[in-house]
């Protein structure tokens, strides 16, 4: 069994151990709301990698098991443990927070997660995202203005990544705005706190 501190869940891990977290349910619940929510897209669990998952979760004290009888049949429900909390929390905390603007599924998977920080982690985590990206940001544009008198297809590769980061930079300042108002709230009725 891993340590606590020694522990780093890949992102499969980290999404089936979300999912688990919203309430117990079996390997074929967390498959089908993985396709419900569209996240094969952008999260590419195989269906019957999430078995595997399952399998090492539990090894590593993250989720308990037992059998259930569901439809004539016994199946294996899991359910996160306070190590699982623990370690989840960890994680979302880290996927916000070293947000840099590039395409990220662990930051879709911790947003999808709010619920598990506080008012106060949620406020540092964006507001660091939100500092790194403005310097990127402020870095690419430089490299712009020296390179603006070079053909479309170098100039390009700045100006795409400049507009992608200013959009995050409006969605990050939105959802700060959102949350110091408190209009953001989350509903928490569906995670284990």
């Amino acid at each position: 069994m891993s340590s606590e501190k020694n522990l780093e869940l890949s992102h499969v891990s980290f999404t089936v151990l979300g999912l688990i977290s919203e309430y117990p349910c079996h390997g074929k619940d967390i498959n089908g709301r993985i396709e419900e929510r569209g996240m094969r897209a952008w999260t590419a669990i195989g269906e019957s990698s999430v078995y595997g998952v399952l399998k090492n979760l539990k090894e590593n004290g993250l989720v308990d098991s037992w059998m259930e009888e569901e439809n004539n049949r016994l199946v294996k429900i899991y359910k996160i443990t306070d190590k699982g909390i623990n370690i989840l929390k960890k994680r979302i905390y880290k996927s916000l927070n070293e947000y840099n603007g590039r395409n990220d599924p662990d930051f879709y998977m911790a947003f999808s997660m709010l619920p598990y920080l506080s008012e106060k982690e949620l406020t540092e985590v964006f507001k660091n995202s939100l500092k790194t990206i403005k310097k990127h940001k402020l870095e690419l544009e430089k490299m712009l203005g020296e390179n603006s008198k070079m053909p479309l297809n170098v100039r390009g590769l700045f100006i795409h990544p400049i507009n992608i980061l200013q959009t995050d930079i409006e969605f990050l300042e939105m959802v700060l705005d959102e949350i110091k108002k408190g209009g953001g709230q989350i509903n928490t009725k569906t995670h284990n706190k």
